[in-house]
C-alpha cells in the first residue's frame, strides 16, 4: 500500500483526495520509484482543483515531477538504491505523477540526481527552476550578455520567475522583477532583483511598439503581458516564454519582430530532450546560490496540497513548494 492524491471525475463530480493504494493500481512501466520529494506547480494546482483541462485520464495521480529512489527496475540505465530525479514527460497529466509515496515510469524518462543536490534540493528546485534554467540558457544562446541592458521577469514571485531571478542575477545580469505584489519588494531584491515595476504596467493592451527597454525578457504570463514585453525589448533582443498564468493569448502584432529584429523563443520543459535536461541541471548545481534556494522554499506534506494548491492559484503563494511524501 501507498498513499497518493488520487484525482476522480464521473456522475459524482470532479474530487481529489488523499488515499491509500494497492501498488498494483500503479501503471505498467519498467521503473517502479519510491518517492521522496515532489513539489506543487501551477499546473498540478490546476489539475488538482479542475479549474483547467489539464488531467487527460482518469483516474490520476497529479504531479508533474519527483525525486526519489529506484525500488525496482527493468530498465539497463538504474539499478535499485539509485536516486533519480524526473521532470515533466506528461507525468500527472497522462501518466500517474509524483504527488505520490510510488511511482512506476519509463526509465528513459528519468536523470540522475546532481551530485551535489539533496533529494529535497532537487525538487526545490523542481520543473520550475529546470524551466528558467532552460529559458536562461536560451538567452545565453541568443548571445545577450549581462552587459547588455536589462533583463525583465515576469510573474517574479512565482516558482520559475523567482528561480529565474536568483540565476540571471548570480550571473551578473541586471534584472527587472514584474510583479502583482510590489509590497513585497524584500523578497525580490533577496533573490536579486534590481528593480520592480507593477505587473499593471505590462497587463493592459498596449501598443505595436514601445521604448526600447529590456535586452531580454523572461516571460511566464502571456497574453497582453508577453505583448508589451516583446513591444519594449530592445533591437536584436529575445524572449523566453515558457508560461500561461495570465492567459493562452498572444495580442501583438509582428512590428518588434520585423522593425527590431526581435526574437521569440518559446521554452518546453516537458518533453525537452535528456540532452538538454541534463546540460540544464549541471547548470542548476552550479549556477544556483543553494541560501537564495532555501530562502524561496516552503515545506508541506501530501495531506496539504489541496488546500495550498487554491492558495497557489489565489495568488498567495510565493517561490517553490516543496512536498514531503513521507509525512
Amino acid at each position: 500500500m501507498f498513499q497518493a492524491l488520487l484525482i476522480d471525475k464521473d456522475e459524482a463530480g470532479y474530487r481529489s483526495r488523499l488515499q491509500s493504494l494497492e501498488s498494483s493500481r500503479l501503471p505498467e512501466n519498467d521503473v517502479t520509484v519510491q518517492i521522496a520529494w515532489s513539489t506543487l506547480n501551477y499546473k498540478d494546482a490546476l489539475a488538482i482543483t479542475g479549474r483547467a483541462p489539464v488531467v487527460r485520464h482518469f483516474p490520476m495521480v497529479p504531479g508533474i515531477d519527483f525525486s526519489g529512489t529506484v525500488l525496482e527496475s527493468h530498465h539497463p540505465a538504474w539499478r535499485p538504491g539509485d536516486q533519480v530525479v524526473l521532470n515533466g514527460w506528461g507525468v500527472g497529466e497522462t501518466h500517474w505523477g509524483g504527488l505520490a509515496e510510488r511511482a512506476r515510469v519509463k526509465g528513459d524518462w528519468l536523470i540522475r540526481l546532481p551530485n551535489t543536490l539533496t533529494a529535497r534540493q532537487s525538487m526545490a528546485i523542481g520543473t520550475a527552476g529546470y524551466t528558467a534554467m532552460l529559458c536562461v540558457l536560451a538567452l545565453e544562446k541568443h548571445g545577450i550578455q549581462p552587459g547588455d541592458g536589462e533583463i525583465l521577469v515576469t510573474g517574479a514571485h512565482g516558482g520559475v520567475g523567482s528561480v529565474a531571478i536568483a540565476l540571471l542575477s548570480a550571473l551578473g545580469y541586471a534584472v527587472t522583477a514584474s510583479t502583482g505584489r510590489t509590497y513585497e519588494s524584500s523578497y525580490l531584491n533577496m533573490l536579486g532583483a534590481r528593480k520592480l515595476i507593477d505587473r499593471a504596467e505590462l497587463s493592459a493592451p498596449g501598443k505595436a511598439l514601445g521604448k526600447e527597454r529590456w535586452a531580454g525578457v523572461i516571460d511566464t504570463v502571456g497574453s497582453h503581458t508577453l505583448a508589451n514585453a516583446c513591444a519594449s525589448t530592445r533591437y536584436g533582443g529575445a524572449i523566453a516564454a515558457c508560461g500561461l498564468a495570465g492567459g493562452m493569448d498572444f495580442p501583438a502584432t509582428v512590428a518588434p519582430f520585423i522593425l527590431r529584429g526581435v526574437t521569440l523563443y518559446g521554452i518546453d520543459s516537458v518533453m525537452a530532450p535528456v540532452s538538454l535536461r541534463q546540460q540544464a541541471w549541471k547548470r542548476l548545481e552550479r549556477d544556483l546560490d543553494k541560501s537564495r534556494l532555501g530562502a524561496m522554499t516552503s515545506e508541506i506534506s501530501l495531506a496539504d496540497v489541496p488546500r495550498v494548491a487554491e492558495d497557489l492559484l489565489a495568488g498567495r503563494v510565493r517561490g517553490r513548494i516543496v512536498v514531503n511524501t513521507t509525512t
